[in-house]
């Protein structure tokens, strides 16, 4: 946590990140304010463009300096010899991002709290939208954060372990549109891309709609890009 905010790009992150997400939220209120709808603030904040934008852009600026870093400055060899494990390296990396992650989006809450202040509505359906939106946020953040830790493993270049994470999580992003662009699904693509896309969840969660499948997902998946992450380190060390 302290190597984040000892780097200005940290900072740079979160000012761009606030003003984003401000930005979002604004297009939000305008939406309702302009058309009538029965789509609720927390819904109508999650479920845009410039959400998903932010969301997928994040996770490579957050997680490229992790292990790429450690083996430019040749931190890594030190590291590797005081007396924990790999794996608790691994897991030390990876918590201080999520909790960075985690900073990111602490702000938002306010944004809710402004608009009921102001508007005396309410900006969900009911709490358990809030707690759907923010525990799927959180959820999809240890997915790719993970991501991000195993490709920061595989390179000392930053950029490069940027633009691969950047390029899987796309990818990752995108499957859950490919119903949208062939014809002729099967059912079975269609119950499968559901599964993967993290717009139908958010989607659903925002609603206050509880589903246990992503969360199996979401920690299953995180789980195994650990464990590659921690052979990938292993791997380095014994080559080394």
């Amino acid at each position: 946590m302290a190597f984040y905010f000892h780097s200005p790009l940290a900072y740079i992150v979160l000012f761009f990140f606030l003003l984003i997400t401000g930005f979002n939220f604004y297009v939000g209120v305008t939406l309702i304010n302009r058309v009538a709808t029965e789509v609720t603030m927390v819904q109508a904040f999650f479920n845009t463009g410039f959400f998903w934008f932010t969301f997928i852009l994040v996770f490579p600026l957050i997680t490229m300096r992790l292990f790429s870093e450690e083996y430019k400055m040749g931190t890594i060899e030190p590291l590797m010899t005081v007396p924990v494990h790999d794996a608790q390296v691994v897991f030390a990396k990876f918590t201080s991002a999520l909790a960075f992650y985690a900073i990111l989006w602490a702000p938002s809450l306010l944004y809710f709290a402004i608009f009921e202040w102001q508007t005396h509505r309410e900006a969900a359906s009911a709490a358990g939208a809030y707690l759907g939106a923010y525990s799927m946020l959180l959820m999809m953040g240890m997915f790719y954060i993970s991501i991000g830790c195993f490709t920061s493993s595989l390179t000392k270049n930053q950029i490069v372990s940027a633009i691969v994470s950047f390029v899987a999580i796309a990818m990752i992003f995108f499957m859950g549109w490919l119903t949208f662009f062939i014809l002729n699904v099967s059912p079975f693509l269609q119950d499968l891309t559901a599964y993967l896309s993290p717009i139908h969840h958010m989607a659903e969660y925002s609603q206050g709609i509880f589903d246990s499948r992503p969360v199996v997902f979401y920690f299953s998946m995180t789980g195994f890009m650990l464990f590659l992450t921690f052979h990938a380190l292993q791997r380095r060390r014994w080559s080394s």
